[in-house]
This record gives structure tokens, sequence and C-alpha cells, in this order.
């Protein structure tokens, strides 16, 4: 009897081997999911705020990625050239600064803009500008104020 209980031993080692073998190749013929890439669509924050001054108008349509900021920005005004335009950025806490491009004259403009967002206001922030490869920028960014600055208020954006 020995011979047969080796012989089912040995046996049992072949059949366990080979299914353990094709077991492994399953695994790796399979897809390696650790190396998958998943196309996530980032879905921005977005904020509108809007301020109506007589006759005239000013729209602001904020959204934030988590790396940028951009929107749409317009200054309608009522006897004047309006600008309509779109800014790319970033958020810094509660500050947005970016560069403003737009149309004004029949010409397009690049400028520097920040604007102050706190408890649902956005405080357009002024100081003294200068010309810096090609756009107006701030000359110092420590002196611009915030207290006569254009104050926009939150609203739906619906259609911008």
């Amino acid at each position: 009897m020995k011979p047969i209980t080796i012989l089912l031993a040995f046996t049992t080692m072949v059949l366990f081997s080979c299914n353990e073998s094709k077991t492994k190749t399953e695994e790796f013929s399979g897809t390696d999911t650790s190396k998958t890439v998943e196309n996530k669509a980032m879905i921005p924050s977005s904020a509108c705020y809007t301020s109506i001054s007589g006759k005239d108008t000013f729209k602001l349509k904020l959204e934030v990625f988590p790396n940028v900021a951009t929107g749409k920005l317009s200054y309608h005004f009522s006897e004047k050239d309006s600008n309509d335009g779109t800014f790319e950025g970033e958020l810094r806490g509660d500050t947005l600064w970016a560069n403003y491009t737009f149309a004004s004259e029949g010409k397009q403009s690049i400028r520097e803009i920040v604007f102050l967002i706190k408890d649902s206001v956005a405080t357009e922030g002024y100081g003294e500008v200068e010309e810096k490869d090609g756009k107006m920028a701030f000359k110092n960014r420590n002196e611009i104020t915030f207290q006569k600055g254009l104050v926009l208020h939150k609203t739906e954006c619906g259609e911008y």
C-alpha cells in the first residue's frame, strides 16, 4: 500500500502544481488595474457676482478648479465703451489674482486684476499700474486698496 500512497501524493502534487500554474497565468494575463488611468471630470465651484450703478452694469463669473481660477468679467458702462473678457489666475485664500483679457474700442488688451472675495461680496482692488511684458500690471501689490473698489454682490449665475 505504500507505493499507492506515494503515487496518490505525487499525483495530487502534480495536479495542484498545474492548477497553481494555471491560476498564476490567469492572474497575469488579465488587465492590471493598478495602472488603470481614470478620466475624471473636474467640476469647478462656481459663483457669480453683479453690481448695478445707475445704468452701468458689472458682472463677474468665477470658476475655481483645484489649481486655477477662471471666469468672465464684464464692465458695461451706459455711455462709454464696455469691456467684456475672460480671466485666468488663482485664488489665494480669499483673494483672486488673475490676468484679464478683454476687448475694448476694438482692441484686445490684458491687465492684471485682483478681487477680494468675502461674505458673498467681490470687491475689486485698485492700485498704481504700469506696463510689464505687454500687459498692465500692478506696480506694487502691497499698495493695493479695496476700500474704494467696485463692489459686486453674489447672485444666481443663470445666463451670464
